[in-house]
């Protein structure tokens, strides 16, 4: 059955602006919005729209690969070097070893309290792994408040670059299910030339875009953005070409534009700031969309469990433990341990096991439905209430 386009716009012009209406609400209710999106195609009868085929799961994967792109190039344009300098050592190492730590503390455990496969449980692991710190921003920004210790720094650096660690764990992994026999080294020699060629494209690119972008002059202002957003899927193709990890090709290319000339800056950030925040909400939307509520309540006990694990066990243990070598006070580390909410990312990374039909792979997508949605509302509905309680929000203006 075709369904009007009239219907279609009607009903996306709905969304873009009950999107941007939320987003205010949100300070409010201490909840971020992005849930309601979740829920929303929860709600919406998926069977008479599309079919969890999987070619439909890759149609789906390949928007929110877009998606990624445009949500970590907007985090690296907004990443201010001189303001991350002081904090480099500890956010860069919450987003690689925390990462580590997070995926398979989380993944061990659900292997020895449930008995489901190891590989599979380090997989559910890796994918929720990375966190979101743009529903904790947007509370604080909100409310106009900032954080003592530079914590909005450190949550800010960690969010933006956890995800390519996050996405070489659960890509790794699908690979070593898919290929038993591969050995330790040949993964290891995988996973280093994905880190090392995906820096590489990334530095050049960001260095060679950067000063072009300084000495061409384009007629139309609005075509900036347009260039910017060539460079970004540009990077992204090269350096997955060549075997580098693209999405940490697209950060630090972007990190590198972003800190030198850049033509109507505050314009161009807060272009694809908006455009990475629709993108969030398009991928929520499409979560809930795939999730089938029957199969929802087969895998609650482990996707509850899974939420416990990473929330109360592995986040705290990754924070602690990475942050042991740096000066940081007990509370901060407790905030910090709370702050490991879940976003967009994990649901992108929830359609890879689909796509390659992994054993197992619908209670992966549907543990990441579980845990999103019990983080965004535990955590991120009280995420103003613990930093007050430990005294660290600052007074200054």
């Amino acid at each position: 059955m075709l369904i009007s386009i009239n219907i279609i716009l009607f009903g996306v012009g709905i969304l873009l602006l009950i999107s941007v209406l939320l987003s205010k609400l949100s300070a409010y209710i201490g909840v971020p919005t992005l849930i309601v999106f979740l829920l929303l195609g929860l709600v919406i009868d998926f069977g008479k729209f599309i079919q969890p085929t999987v070619d439909n799961y890759m149609l789906v994967q390949y928007v929110s690969i877009f998606a990624m792109i445009i949500i970590m190039f907007s985090g690296g344009l907004d990443t201010d070097f001189k303001k991350m300098k002081p904090i480099r050592a500890q956010g860069i190492s919450l987003a690689s070893v925390g990462v580590f730590i997070t995926a398979f503390v989380t993944g061990g455990l659900i292997h020895l309290i449930s008995g489901i496969d190891l590989f599979l449980s380090f997989l559910i692991g890796a994918t929720i792994s990375s966190t979101d710190a743009a529903s904790v921003f947007s509370i604080f920004r909100n409310n106009n408040t900032k954080l003592k210790n530079k914590l909005d720094n450190i949550l800010e650096l960690e969010s933006a670059t956890n995800d390519p660690t996050a996405y070489i764990l659960t890509t790794s992994l699908i690979f070593l299910i898919l290929h038993p026999t591969t050995s330790f080294w040949e993964l290891a020699l995988m996973f280093i030339q994905s880190i090392v060629f995906g820096a590489i494209i990334g530095f050049i690119f960001g260095r060679v875009f950067s000063k072009y972008i300084k000495s061409i002059k384009l007629d139309v202002d609005g075509l900036y953005p347009v260039l910017l957003f060539g460079v970004a899927i540009f990077t992204f193709a090269c350096s997955e070409m060549i075997g580098g990890n693209g999405f940490l090709a697209v950060f630090i290319s972007a990190v590198i534009i972003g800190n030198r000339f850049l033509p109507y800056k505050k314009s161009q950030t807060t272009f694809f700031e908006g455009l990475a925040w629709l993108m969030q909400v398009i991928m929520f939307i499409i979560l809930g969309l795939f999730t089938l509520p029957n199969e929802l309540v087969a895998t609650a006990g482990i996707s509850f469990l899974t939420a416990v694990i990473i929330i109360f066990i592995s986040r705290p243990i990754a924070v602690f433990a990475t942050l042991m070598p740096f000066d940081i006070d007990f509370k901060s580390k407790i905030f910090l341990s709370w702050t490991g909410i879940k976003g967009a990312v994990p649901i992108v990374f929830a359609f890879y096991p689909l796509v390659y039909e992994i054993p197992g792979a619908i209670l992966v997508f549907n543990t990441v439905f579980f845990v999103t949605i019990i983080s965004l509302l535990l955590q991120g509905s009280t995420i103003y209430f613990v930093a007050d309680k430990l005294n660290l929000i600052s007074n200054s203006d």
